[in-house]
């Protein structure tokens, strides 16, 4: 939210500053661990005993945002929360992230996972436009590499979630509870699509620094960046679109492609809309318009609430609202990504390019 308030402030609304502006104090105060340093995921004492990469990564994308917002104690929220993913988060010797610690850092959880890697990759880029060191391109791309590049590839572009902490995957990770909202079980469409986006990001990134810079090699923008988006997206819209007799992207499927939950999550058709939308402007293929067009009308009828506003978050099989992964609405990022990005170039970030005037009106 303090990610999303602060793109309000930039797009102009007032009213956004005082919410972002407690959203910093917040990080900086009730949710922040005094003792230990890091985040907690929340206020309630019983969910204080760990200490999650995903939460840090969304600490240090709303830190860049508030800071290239210019709101008040941004600047060191962002220093410190670069200190704390350096200093326990940032595995340099295999370019990932380590997933959970716990509470005073002793000892990290035996589970390495794509998710808090990939929310890693959009964190990257971001902290790398507020604060303009490369170094966080260099990572973003060390951990694209390994996930997608390797693991993705290898796999017929279905995405492994789940490893041990050597890289060994776990297939059968939570098969007992598939629809973990965090950590399911088998390949998860929407994060295909939000790899797909993220590599075009990271590619542009890349390119950008190239020519900006006569010593950066044409090794560091390598094709497979933009190819491995193309594929990542086939596979999921092949899988993940409408492949059970309703319209709708599925939540997860198995090793073979079959749906496993079928449940339709409103971020899982953000996501979707978003990668289309990038690999438009990457590709400039009006096949990717279709596919754009096509999500945002099922998007507006089925998850768009113009009654109570926000999205609905799920749907079941039949395209009618459930609550067996999610329940309430707690998630206005995705939405507002969606609602965003296509209308912004894929470098910079989606705060700084908003501050740099790149919004298409």
């Amino acid at each position: 939210m303090t990610h999303v308030l602060s793109l309000g402030v930039l797009l102009g609304h007032a009213d956004c500053a005082e919410f972002a502006d407690h959203g910093v104090t917040a990080l900086g105060g009730l949710l922040r661990d005094a003792e230990h340093g890091g985040w907690f995921t929340s206020t309630d004492p019983t969910m204080r005993e760990e200490k999650r990469a995903y939460d840090h990564d969304f600490v240090l994308l709303a830190a860049s945002s508030a800071r290239v917002a210019a709101r008040p104690g941004a600047g060191d929220l962002l220093d410190e929360a670069i200190a704390v993913f350096e200093s326990h988060f940032w595995d340099e010797t295999n370019g990932r992230i380590v997933d959970v610690w716990n509470a005073d850092w002793t000892v990290a959880e035996p589970y390495l996972g794509a998710n808090a890697n990939m929310h890693g990759v959009e964190s990257c880029l971001a902290v790398a436009d507020a604060t303009g060191d490369g170094r966080w391109l260099d990572r973003a791309f060390r951990i694209a590499d390994w996930f997608i590049n390797i693991q993705a590839r290898h796999n017929d572009w279905r995405i492994p979630e789940h490893f041990s902490p050597n890289g060994e995957t776990l297939f059968d990770y939570n098969v007992e509870q598939p629809n973990h909202p965090f950590r399911p079980y088998g390949a998860t469409v929407g994060h295909a699509f939000e790899w797909s986006r993220l590599l075009l990001h990271l590619d542009a990134a890349l390119r950008e620094r190239a020519s900006a810079d006569p010593d950066v090699t044409r090794q560091r923008t390598p094709s497979w960046l933009v190819s491995s988006a193309k594929s990542l997206f086939a596979r999921a819209v092949t899988d993940g679109w409408s492949t059970d007799g309703a319209s709708g992207f599925v939540y997860t499927t198995d090793w073979d492609g079959d749906a496993v939950v079928r449940d339709r999550l409103h971020w899982v058709a953000c996501e979707a809309i978003a990668a289309a939308a990038a690999l438009l402007d990457a590709a400039n293929d009006d096949f990717y318009n279709d596919y754009y067009e096509q999500w945002w009308s099922f998007a507006i009828e089925h998850f768009v609430d113009l009654r109570d506003g926000s999205w609905i978050h799920q749907l079941d099989s039949r395209n009618r609202p459930a609550q067996s992964v999610w329940s309430g609405k707690p998630d206005v990022y995705h939405a507002v990504q969606a609602c965003l990005l296509p209308r912004l170039p894929l470098f910079p970030s989606i705060a700084a390019a908003i501050a740099g005037g790149h919004l298409i009106t």
